[in-house]
């Protein structure tokens, strides 16, 4: 991208280099958000994947003339029965879990009962050097469950929860990915005012760099 375009990629809050201050709200991560695009300059096109589509879809919400175009990887949305809802307190399990110190256990949970990795997955992830990055951002899984608010029921998309979102919107998901995530991207963009469905073909959740970045380009230089 960066031969074609000036690139602003940044740690959310509460993740990496970026602070936390509390008390979290999704308004304040949308201003994080502004904030950068007015460093950038006043307005941009971005991307957002997986949670941070969602939040850059409601930036866009809020702020419809300072996004100018919308590329969204993945929303995690359940909007049918092609998987259950995750438990009923499940973000009270994991606020507990951190609140305990125990944030492996409250990474496993949120791989195992809300993104219904398997079991003997996730067992084999905790053994792997990069566990420990995801238990230093354990804290901030409720905050993407925030960010998707109440789409994880299992229930159609509003049709006009985002009929502000005018700008430009590309949409994908990838083609080895659940059915119900891709479901999820597909959903979202018949709702949209202004959006394109794409599929990448043998892409799952963590999609290639060098598969995604090309998309994203020709959809913001046409």
């Amino acid at each position: 991208m960066a031969p074609r375009f000036t690139v602003f990629s940044y740690d959310r809050r509460g993740r990496g280099d970026s602070e936390d201050t509390p008390p979290y709200s999704v308004e304040r991560e949308i201003e994080d958000l502004m904030a950068l695009i007015d460093e950038a300059g006043g307005a941009a096109f971005v991307h957002g994947q997986s949670s941070g589509a969602v939040l850059a879809l409601e930036a866009t919400v809020k702020f419809p003339a300072i996004v100018r175009k919308l590329s969204l990887y993945e929303p995690p949305f359940i909007i049918d029965d092609s998987r259950p809802p995750p438990p009923e307190n499940f973000v009270g399990q994991i606020n507990e879990l951190v609140a305990a110190n125990r944030r492996g256990d409250a990474v496993e949970y949120w791989m195992t009962e809300v993104v219904r990795a398997p079991a003997e997955a996730v067992a084999e992830m905790r053994r792997a050097p990069t566990w420990p990055a995801l238990e230093a951002v354990a804290h901030t899984l409720p905050y993407d469950i925030a960010v998707l608010g109440d789409n994880m029921a299992g229930d159609p998309l509003p049709r006009d929860q985002w009929t502000a979102a005018t700008a430009p919107t590309l949409v994908m998901d990838g083609g080895a990915s659940p059915v119900w995530i891709r479901n999820s991207a597909r959903a979202l963009a018949d709702v949209l005012p202004n959006a394109q469905h794409h599929t990448l073909e043998g892409q799952t959740h963590n999609a290639a760099p060098e598969v995604l970045g090309p998309e994203i380009k020709r959809f913001f230089v046409g």
